[in-house]
């Protein structure tokens, strides 16, 4: 274990860059309405805004972790952070839909680059025993991030216009840029051979699958263009990706997935979970904000404030809950935290009509925090427990790619739900024309609008419960480590070092 002496000041450094990428996953969905209106576009089109980001952020982060282990992940989150920074005022100098797209998803594969590195260095610089509260940190920090996301976002689109919810970043980019130089060590690396076939199967597949969902409604889940058809792209999709993991799994070589990671009952079971999590958050953003300014008429900044309560029990909780998880099993908290979000969202869907009084929202944003602050830190800390340092690389990068993955099926699933509901709930060609509105709807579409955006939110509500089912599974932590401690006794290897059983 490569322990530093001051691991803490390398850790906030690293979480600067890392808050910064996750409020981008988030930040879009409040000014998705002043972006159609800045730029022409209609929901479908400007939804591809956070997909192209999340998209591009999740199918590098396999190989992005792999890249840190050879060359070091100081380097890497440092080449991430610039590509990133760089991309993020390229995007507020957007001036159409398509270039906006095109520059988010250059940001993304900056915040790939970035990601896997944060995961990586607390796991070789904090000894498993002490990588609680370090854990606990890097969880409230996404969990925070992905929920101020929208709240910064409304106060800069009010106050400056939509463009600096990406200007933001460049300064905040500098600061992170120099910390990092200054205070996060430089480990030793790893060689690692690159499985240039595995990306491939990957990227094809997921982008496949993720675009036959998102446009499907478009298309009336028919005829894309000559013999491509939605149902055709997307089981080609699942086709890649089941070929990926067959290719992974008769890799002689270094696969981009080592498979034996996936034998510890707890790395899979969190993976599970996270991904339900990226999902959820991603799904339940979009109709949200689209409800509280579309129906409700409130500005980009009045319903970020609505999220208020969300952010602050989670930014307080969280902390607390990362000492919790060194000495309570993990696996009940999770489960607390995912039926407690289920829970916030349902009930959230059942305030939605045109008329609810606006306050009551308050409330299950306020069970949202205290359910997301359950989350992150017990999810990571299990999922990370055992790694060790040749295998930090790729196990951050499959842990964040599996959320990553969530978070863009969210985008993409959200997206298709919207679509199908408001041709449902609205009059007979009312509903193109709600889905290209930016301010507040004409008050005889407000009802049916309200209505499809409530049950839209009832499919994040879904997912995460089985988020909670896969929390539960967990096994104890002690008895994992009773587990490798006789593995690695009897060959003879470092405590750390995972098995390959």
């Amino acid at each position: 274990m490569e322990t530093v002496a001051k691991p803490w000041p390398a850790l906030w450094a690293l979480v600067l860059g890392f808050f910064m990428i996750l409020v981008d996953s988030t930040i879009v969905s409040v000014a998705n309405p002043k972006i159609m209106e800045g730029l022409n576009t209609d929901i479908n089109s400007v939804i591809w805004v956070t997909s192209a980001y999340l998209l591009a952020y999740a199918v590098p982060l396999l190989v992005t972790g792999r890249l840190g282990d050879k060359y070091g992940p100081k380097n890497l989150y440092l080449i991430g952070l610039s590509v990133f920074t760089l991309a993020s005022l390229w995007c507020g100098l957007s001036g159409s839909i398509g270039m906006l797209i095109l520059a988010r998803a250059v940001q993304g594969l900056g915040a790939a680059l970035m990601t896997p590195q944060t995961m990586a260095v607390i796991t070789r610089i904090f000894a498993p025993d002490k990588r609680g509260p370090a854990m606990g940190l890097w969880g409230a920090t996404a969990g925070v991030a992905m929920l101020v996301g929208p709240i910064l976002g409304g106060v800069l689109v009010d106050g400056l216009g939509w463009e600096w919810i990406f200007f933001v970043n460049v300064p905040v980019g500098i600061v992170a840029f120099i910390l990092a130089v200054r205070l996060v060590p430089s480990l030793k690396t790893h060689d690692h051979k690159f499985d240039l076939l595995g990306v491939a199967l990957s990227s094809i597949g997921l982008f496949m699958l993720v675009f036959g969902i998102q446009e499907g409604e478009k298309y009336n889940w028919g005829t894309i263009a000559g013999p491509i058809s939605v149902w055709g792209l997307i089981i080609a999709g699942i086709v890649f990706l089941a070929l990926f993991i067959v290719w992974q799994a008769v890799n002689k070589g270094e696969p981009l997935v080592p498979l034996h990671l996936f034998k510890v009952r707890n790395f899979s079971l969190a993976n599970a979970a996270i991904t339900t999590m990226g999902f959820t958050v991603t799904a339940m953003s979009l109709p949200l904000f689209f409800y509280y300014q579309l129906v409700r008429g409130m500005s980009p900044t009045q319903s970020a404030l609505m999220m208020v309560p969300m952010a602050l029990f989670s930014g307080v909780l969280a902390p607390f809950v990362g000492k919790l998880v060194d000495i309570v099993n993990p696996r009940y908290v999770a489960f607390t935290g995912f039926v407690l979000m289920a829970v916030s969202l349902l009930w959230t869907s059942s305030l939605m009509n045109a008329d609810t009084a606006i306050w009551l929202f308050l409330l299950p944003s306020g069970l949202l925090g205290i359910a997301s602050s359950g989350i992150w830190a017990p999810l990571s800390t299990t999922a990370t427990r055992n790694l060790g340092p040749r295998e930090a690389g790729a196990g951050a990068g499959i842990y964040n790619t599996t959320r990553q993955i969530g978070s863009v099926l969210g985008s993409a699933a959200i997206a298709a739900l919207i679509g199908a509901r408001l041709a449902a709930e609205m009059p007979a060609g009312a509903s193109q024309g709600a889905s290209g509105a930016s301010g507040q709807l004409p008050e005889f579409l407000r009802a049916g609008f309200a209505t499809a955006m409530g049950q839209s939110m009832i499919l994040p509500a879904m997912v995460v419960l089985v988020g909670g089912v896969m929390a539960l599974l967990f096994a104890k932590p002690r008895a994992v480590d009773a587990i490798y401690a006789e593995f690695n006794g009897a060959q003879g290897q470092p405590k750390s070092e995972v098995p390959r059983h």
